[in-house]
């Protein structure tokens, strides 16, 4: 897949090196984009294109785990919200950024602002809510137990990431196909995806296995307070057939510096790849109240 922007680069951090995408201006203000599973940063090249154009530096590196970026561990989510602040540090030291996550990204947004949160000016995160107000849902939720078996599934199971590889990765079109429904991502996005994958694997499903294992520390983990003190925006598609958009109700407690929500019609889970004109649109105008 031919990269969508002249500049793509390697960026070295306390926490290794990272390959990243990246458009606009070098001294505009930083947006950091991070992505999630099964994905990678051209997911986000419509909306860097969008940040570019209004006087934003987007970034979007491949996280840990994702070719070409460290393949190492570990992969929970503190480790993840560490690789954020240090390209973060990398790449705008001394001045504040402003963050985008979905999915895994989203996850990564959360454990960076808990921990740091003078070091953001803004966030936005899309299609997972907070993890407390997930958690919260999950246990009371049957539908949504049942859209999250897959998690259990790839960090648990023997044979999961062989099983995933299977038939040119049929599964993982599965799973699009079931998280945002009657999208098709184009053959090249596609091909980049499972040329990503299969250089990676196991990595990626192994930030399914952090979730489990060890047991005590996994669980500390998923119950422990963290209250996010930067201005953030939660964006979620309606037609979400992963994560349930009622998975963000009450969530705004956690968000002890503010927190705007929209649900957007007509989009599922990948709704920065099906609409990036939309969620552009929502984003710029966020970031740029900051």
């Amino acid at each position: 897949m031919a990269d969508p922007f002249a500049e793509r680069h390697r960026i070295p951090t306390r926490a290794g090196a990272f390959a990243a995408l990246a458009a606009g201006d070098a001294g505009a203000p930083l947006v950091l984009c991070l992505h999630g599973f099964p994905d990678t940063p051209y997911g986000f090249r419509g909306v860097m294109a969008a940040l570019a154009e209004a006087g934003f530096r987007a970034v979007a590196p491949w996280a840990r785990g994702y070719d070409p970026s460290p393949l190492e561990g570990p992969y929970d989510a503190d480790r993840l919200g560490d690789d954020a602040l240090a390209l973060a540090d990398a790449l705008s030291p001394g001045r504040p950024v402003r963050l985008v996550g979905h999915d895994w990204g989203a996850v990564a947004a959360y454990a960076a602002l808990a921990r740091e949160p003078a070091r953001f000016a803004r966030a936005a995160t899309l299609a997972v809510p907070h993890p407390q107000a997930f958690f919260e849902h999950l246990r009371r939720s049957p539908r949504q137990a049942r859209r999250s078996a897959y998690m259990a599934s790839l960090g648990l199971a023997p044979f999961a990431a062989a099983r995933l590889q299977s038939d040119d990765y049929r599964p993982v079109d599965e799973l699009w196909a079931r998280w945002s429904p009657g999208f098709q991502p184009s053959d090249d996005y596609r091909r980049e995806l499972k040329r990503c994958l299969r250089a990676s694997m196991p990595a990626p499903i192994r930030y399914y296995r952090a979730l489990f294992r060890p047991p005590a520390e996994a669980l500390a983990r998923a119950s422990r307070p963290r209250p996010v003190r930067t201005p953030t925006l939660y964006l979620h598609g309606l037609r979400d057939g992963c994560v349930e958009a009622r998975a963000a109700e009450g969530q705004a407690r956690f968000f002890v510096g503010g927190l705007e929500e929209c649900t957007l019609e007509g989009v599922g889970h990948f709704l920065h790849i099906e609409r990036p004109d939309l969620v552009a649109e929502r984003l710029v105008a966020w970031l740029r109240a900051g």
